[in-house]
């Protein structure tokens, strides 16, 4: 006993706290399958995707309503025009950590309307990139912040139903992104339209050189192709955010709601916040990217010909 004290003071910081954070995993596995067993039962109550469906808290006017997704859009907003426009007045020789990853964000963003538009292009197109990359990112990572914003699942506490903590991102319900890809999806044909006109964009659309029947081939195909932008767009943004919420609830608990078994939960939780780091860290700045980079490339192809 002596000598694992002694060999527990002498480890360093971060093996005494990796070792802590192990013991108390496999402790809480058997305190688990201790209290609750092993036996299952099947749920079939719970809805994994009842979270994602947007309730109405308040009836505005017409058509508006106020719910976690219109919520969380205004959030959004007010985040990306306030942290722009403080940095915007609080520019410093030694920026902080926020001008530091603004300034970092403006570089990216303006590297790549630079190579996928010429000068005047880029100057005129910029401010849409840019504001189109911090808004997506800001979205996205405010999606991983738990809030107590899921009223489907109400927490009882004293009589009173509370809603319960979720992470939730605006981008997983598919009108925003969609909004948002259609939005590029008119900029870049009307960009395209004043550069070539009706019949030369037309024209534009098909590789040169081709002609007789393949192009009667190929030109429908890059037509469909064209308007399938706007469903890509839409899709990659919308479909990797929902599938990664979803993903990171079923291990963090979904599963073990699902099939009766509280300790498959604590079983899959380690997974569930692998899953998570990996999200918030990496895909949530990358298809922030992916959008600004897909919405450069197709204005700069709208002005140029193939």
């Amino acid at each position: 006993m002596t000598s694992l004290v002694t060999s527990v003071a002498t480890m360093s910081r971060r093996k005494q706290i990796t070792w802590g954070i192990v013991l108390v995993y496999v402790a809480g596995l058997i305190g688990f399958g201790i209290a609750f067993g092993i036996h299952s039962h099947q749920n079939n109550s719970f809805n994994i995707v009842s979270p994602y469906q947007l309730t109405t808290w308040l009836h505005l006017v017409g058509p508006l309503n106020l719910n976690k997704g219109v919520l969380y859009l205004l959030v959004t907003a007010v985040l990306t025009v306030g942290v722009l426009w403080w940095v915007a007045r609080r520019m410093e020789m030694r920026p902080n950590r926020v001008q530091t990853a603004v300034e970092w964000g403006y570089d990216l963003t303006m590297r790549l309307t630079n190579d996928s538009m010429d000068r005047r292009m880029a100057r005129k197109w910029f401010p849409l990139v840019f504001t189109l990359f911090v808004f997506v990112l800001v979205t996205n990572l405010l999606g991983y912040i738990p809030l107590p914003v899921n009223t489907a699942d109400k927490i009882h506490l004293a009589g009173v139903g509370l809603p319960s903590f979720q992470i939730y991102a605006a981008d997983t319900n598919v009108a925003l992104p969609l909004v948002l890809a259609f939005g590029v999806f008119v900029a870049y044909n009307v960009e395209g339209l004043r550069a070539h006109g009706f019949s030369g964009y037309l024209k534009s659309l098909v590789p040169g050189g081709v002609g007789g029947g393949m192009l009667l081939f190929l030109f429908p195909l890059e037509i469909i192709s064209h308007f399938l932008r706007l469903l890509s767009l839409t899709i990659r943004l919308w479909a990797n955010l929902l599938a990664g919420h979803l993903l990171i609830d079923f291990m963090a608990g979904d599963m073990a709601v699902l099939m009766g078994m509280p300790v498959v939960g604590w079983f899959t939780l380690p997974i569930g916040v692998a899953i998570y780091l990996f999200e918030c860290v990496l895909i949530a700045g990358l298809q922030a990217f992916i959008f600004a980079i897909l919405t450069t490339i197709y204005l700069g192809g709208a002005v140029g010909s193939h």
